[in-house]
Parts: C-alpha cells; sequence; structure tokens
C-alpha cells in the first residue's frame, strides 16, 4: 500500500510573486494536467482584457511543450488590477523555474530563467519601488501646505 501512495505523489512547489501591495502566492503541481487558476478562476477569464497578455509572457516563452504538465494555482490578494497582473506574471515565472530546478534538470532551469531575463528581468527579480508613506504637514510624501507670512 506504500508504493501506490509513492506512486501519487505530485511534486510540489509554492513560490510568490510581488508587485507594490499585491502579492500572488503560486502553488506549482506536477505532473499534471496543464490547467492554471486565479483565485479559483481559469487564466483564460483574466480581467481587464488589456492585461491578459502580461500572465501569459511566462508561458508564450516556453513554448507549449515544456510546460504541459504542470498545474499552477494562484491566490492574489492586495493591489489594483495591473499590480496584481504583474504580481501573477512573476509568481508563475518563479515558480517554473524553481519546478523545474527541483524536479527536472539543472540546465533546464538555467535555460528557461536565461530566456525570462533576456526578455524582462521583472518577470524574475522583484521592482523594489513602492509609494511613500504621508507625512505631517502636507497632503502627501513630499509636498508641504503653503506657508503663509502675514
Amino acid at each position: 500500500a506504500a508504493s501506490n501512495n509513492k506512486n501519487k505523489m505530485k511534486n510540489i512547489i509554492q513560490v510568490f510573486g510581488r508587485k507594490k501591495t499585491s502579492i500572488a502566492v503560486a502553488v506549482v503541481k506536477g505532473p499534471g494536467s496543464g490547467f492554471i487558476r486565479i483565485n479559483g478562476t481559469p487564466i483564460d477569464l483574466i480581467e481587464p482584457e488589456i492585461l491578459k497578455f502580461k500572465v501569459f509572457e511566462p508561458l508564450f516563452l516556453m513554448g507549449e511543450a515544456g510546460f504541459g504538465d504542470i498545474d499552477i494555482r494562484i491566490r492574489v490578494k492586495g493591489g489594483g488590477y495591473v499590480s496584481q497582473i504583474y504580481a501573477i506574471r512573476q509568481a508563475i515565472a518563479r515558480g517554473i523555474v524553481k519546478y523545474f530546478e527541483k524536479f527536472v534538470s539543472e540546465a533546464k532551469r538555467a535555460e528557461i530563467r536565461n530566456i525570462f531575463l533576456n526578455y524582462d528581468r521583472t518577470i524574475l527579480v522583484g521592482d523594489s519601488r513602492c509609494s511613500e508613506p504621508k507625512k505631517a504637514g502636507g497632503k502627501g510624501a513630499r509636498s508641504k501646505y503653503q506657508k503663509s507670512y502675514r
């Protein structure tokens, strides 16, 4: 009975992607059927329509052949539409690279990583820019209320 459980065991990796205040956590499982779900909905139904291509970028760069047997589930929260899309994109790319590193081969991982980095560095490396906190004496982070002498 123990050997049957080992055959059914899946290779699982958990990674995250960040952009501003959005955090996307991706659970990559393999071998699977190649489906991707974001907060329970299929990746095809993602909104806004214009940014859908950004989410598919890691998959297009990899090619269909290398991706077919991986399932990805993504939970995303925080931020706005655009930053969530970029967080999802980063989580997918990081998950694929990590999965190939751990369960396939180091050479294949390096190849995929180079493809991603040559295309766009932020697909794997986080963008550390964030909005600056508001300070006292003004309406924003840097602006101050107008000063009057009389």
